[in-house]
């Protein structure tokens, strides 16, 4: 299976190739995210059985892996009823093998893993780079050892406990961490590097093209089970891309020309304390707030979502959340850990799944929503679940969970780090 498509810049609209691994404009446009262009105008869904792939017309892909699985998306009945809601549908990404969502690492994480994994790569003698908060690393982990992928993760010592899977984790999976106390910007810090290192390349993260077309899947599977692009989409976020990514998906399906015009109003969240990009966008500025690290660190320890806590986002270069917000319109909400627990609760009672802290972030901010009559009863709403099942996973099946190869100070000296990583990947 090959993707017939070409990559564009917000920047300039540049056109090129995807010859191998292109993260940035050739122009040099640094500032700017480059998109994927597709040949395909009108998307064509393939069978069930194809799992994530099935959107393949709309991924960057050259190849399938396997063990994939798909959003899903349903129209709610308890938590609409509950805040009184006519048309809210749940995209779920997790565990619910009664609605057919069968994600084994419990997170949408695996739609930019299965993407990213898949697309055209030459660096069959390198070892990819991925920093994570936790469960895009869960997902990588997952997908680079069942289809034999060399990788090597950068995550925070403090949430280690996200790395686990229903397998053994292949060797050619390693993990490094940085100390207890550190956050996730420490990772994306030691993960850049472990790329100077001619074995290592980068994923990309927001850059990656894959990443982000892996997760419109999320509005993909939407829209076309409920026949018409959304008023209002709620999502929690971290980087933003996952919203960017909708957004995307958005004006793709603007394109096919069969689901409506209109664009759907980003109704985003973060969890109190660590809301930078919340209080950006209510200053009205593409600028992030100065943040000391000890205080990021702290605030990104001290919320419930930890997975929400990216210090340098991709908000306001061109493409960025920021321009996203600006084109479509929505609102940003700061969601308490009373809040999200709550709103966990609410979900659980009325939907019947458990859901992980970053989802019910955004379950939180669609009830603030309602009360606070921003939204009309009759609009038809996405709430994307970006995390569920995984207390019942954890029930249901034997876990295994990774152990580090290696744990370094923040202040760890780079010849350290690399005399390190030539230890471990002897």
């Amino acid at each position: 299976m090959k993707t017939n498509y070409v990559l564009r810049s917000r920047c300039c609209n540049a056109v090129f190739e995807d010859k191998n691994w292109e993260q940035e404009c050739p122009n040099g446009c640094s500032a700017a995210l480059i998109y994927a262009d597709y040949q395909q105008k009108q998307l064509c869904i393939g069978a069930n059985e194809q799992g994530l792939y099935k959107f393949a017309d709309w991924l960057p892909i050259c190849k399938t892996l396997k063990g994939s699985a798909s959003p899903i998306t349903y129209k709610s009945e308890g938590l609409a009823q509950r805040l009184g809601l006519e048309n809210l549908y749940i995209t779920f990404n997790g565990y619910w093998p009664e609605k057919g969502a069968n994600m084994s690492t419990g997170s949408f994480k695996e739609c930019e893993a299965y993407a990213i994994c898949a697309r055209k790569n030459e660096n069959h003698d390198k070892v990819m780079v991925v920093a994570s908060a936790g469960n895009t690393a869960r997902a990588f982990a997952h997908v680079c050892s069942e289809n034999k992928i060399p990788l090597l993760l950068c995550v925070p010592q403090d949430n280690i406990d996200s790395l686990w899977s229903e397998k053994t984790i292949d060797s050619c999976v390693k993990l490094i961490c940085t100390e207890s106390g550190s956050d996730y910007f420490d990772a994306i810090a030691l993960s850049n590097v472990a790329c100077q290192l001619d074995k290592f390349y980068a994923e990309g993260g927001a850059k990656n093209v894959a990443r982000r077309d892996g997760m419109g899947t999320t509005v993909l599977s939407a829209v076309t089970t409920i026949g018409r692009i959304p008023d209002y989409y709620f999502q929690a976020v971290g980087s933003g891309t996952g919203a960017i990514a909708a957004w995307e998906a958005n004006m793709r399906l603007i394109q096919d020309g069969r689901f409506g015009a209109n664009k759907m109003r980003l109704m985003l969240s973060q969890n109190l304390p660590f809301v930078p990009m919340c209080q950006a966008w209510h200053a009205d500025t593409r600028t992030l707030p100065e943040m000391d690290e000890q205080e990021a660190r702290k605030n990104a320890l001290s919320i419930c979502a930890k997975v929400l806590s990216n210090r340098k986002p991709p908000y306001g270069l061109k493409g960025g959340l920021y321009d996203c917000m600006k084109d479509a319109g929505g609102n940003f909400f700061a969601i308490t850990n009373a809040q999200t627990m709550a709103a966990a609760d609410i979900f659980f009672t009325s939907e019947g799944a458990d859901i992980e802290p970053a989802a019910a972030v955004a379950v939180a901010s669609l009830i603030k929503a309602v009360e606070e009559g921003m939204i009309e009863k009759s609009s038809t709403i996405m709430l994307n679940i970006t995390g569920g099942g995984v207390q019942r996973l954890k029930c249901e099946k034997r876990l295994h969970y990774m152990q580090p190869d290696a744990v370094f100070q923040i202040n760890a000296s780079k010849d350290e780090i690399k005399a390190k990583l030539a230890e471990i990947f002897a």
